[in-house]
């Protein structure tokens, strides 16, 4: 504490001044967030997003990631990605592209790792099963910001900035734009808009090494001029992406993202394929349809047992409506807790003789 109490200025207010002087006129200063959901003293060591990121990484939604379907479910092989690889992907993609802009690394981080926190067991096929079952639908952008505002440390939330929990929310495109021109489906900052962009260079890229590796493709099979243009390995795709946004992005310096319209094609061609190819592929969706029977029944027990409900998430009373609680605690779960609950609630146990 006497390291920070003798000087005239804490660390804080010193990397502060940093980024005033390093950071691009574009990048979102730490000093000037426009706050939190609820007021707190300042962090003597961390500038804001700089805390928030931490808050991200040490949250127990966080660590559920590692045990999330990604694109294929359950897989046997050490190698293929999970939504924890695949976050901490979009975020060293998100962190090259700010740092070379100059832009806030803090934000971009804090924003990259909290971007699916809300995302479902079995990958989208959760996320489409919950979507049907729970009334006013389910999206895991804004589930993702549901838990960093109610549902972590107990309903108190992590309590993040403003610009943290918008780059979270508008981080979804689905099939939409690469780069969205309406200002509603963007984040009000140029990190959140660069977590975007590296979300889509990252899943392009490794959804197509893990189909390879699962057999659903072969690497003949990618679209050849894409090949020609972003390169024949996976590393070499991504560098030609990356390395597009930056110098696309300061050549045009108007301080919004941009992409060359010869890999803005190829990027778009390549995520078209990987939709027909992969994403809807019935070699893919098999398991997919098991998976989404295990969460409707667990959603059906769940709402005609909400005593049973209360026990299970451990808590005397309902903090919203329980169709709400429900799809919270189905959300939340990884691909194997629901596995072993729905083994629990309606599988025959063999039965022990004394």
């Amino acid at each position: 504490m006497p390291l920070i109490l003798n000087r005239r200025k804490t660390i804080r207010e010193e990397l502060e001044e940093q980024e005033r002087k390093v950071l691009s006129p574009f990048a979102t200063l730490s000093s000037t967030t426009k706050g939190r959901m609820r007021k707190e003293e300042p962090c003597p060591l961390r500038p804001a997003f700089q805390h928030d990121r931490d808050r991200i990484i040490h949250s127990k939604s966080f660590r559920r990631l590692k045990h999330k379907t990604q694109v294929f479910l359950a897989p046997t092989g050490d190698h293929y990605r999970t939504r924890m690889t695949h976050t901490l992907e979009v975020s060293q993609i998100a962190r090259t592209i700010s740092k070379a802009l100059r832009l806030n690394e803090d934000l971009t981080e804090a924003i990259a790792l909290g971007h699916d926190l809300g995302h479902t067991p079995f990958g989208h096929a959760g996320e489409e099963t919950l979507n049907e079952m729970v009334p006013g639908g389910f999206n895991h952008s804004e589930q993702s910001l549901r838990v960093v505002d109610l549902l972590e440390k107990e309903g108190k939330g992590l309590n993040l900035t403003v610009e943290v929990r918008d780059g979270i929310l508008k981080h979804t495109k689905g099939k939409g734009e690469i780069l969205c021109k309406e200002a509603a489906c963007m984040a009000s900052t140029l990190e959140g808009q660069v977590v975007r962009l590296a979300d889509i260079i990252a899943y392009i890229n490794h959804d197509i090494d893990d189909a390879i590796r699962g057999g659903v493709i072969a690497l003949r099979d990618l679209p050849t001029d894409c090949i020609q243009r972003l390169g024949e390995t996976h590393s070499k795709r991504i560098n030609t992406m990356v390395k597009d946004v930056v110098c696309e992005t300061l050549r045009v310096g108007d301080g919004a993202l941009a992409i060359s319209d010869e890999i803005h094609e190829a990027m778009w061609t390549l995520r078209d394929f990987l939709w027909e190819r992969v994403y809807e592929n019935e070699t893919v969706h098999s398991d997919f349809h098991k998976a989404a029977k295990i969460l409707r029944e667990l959603y059906q027990y769940f709402m005609e047992q909400p005593e049973s409900f209360l026990k299970w998430i451990e808590k005397g009373e309902l903090y919203d409506s329980l169709e709400r609680c429900v799809s919270d605690f189905l959300a939340g779960m990884t691909d194997r807790y629901a596995f072993n609950l729905y083994e629990k609630l309606f599988l025959p146990l063999p039965w022990a003789a004394l």
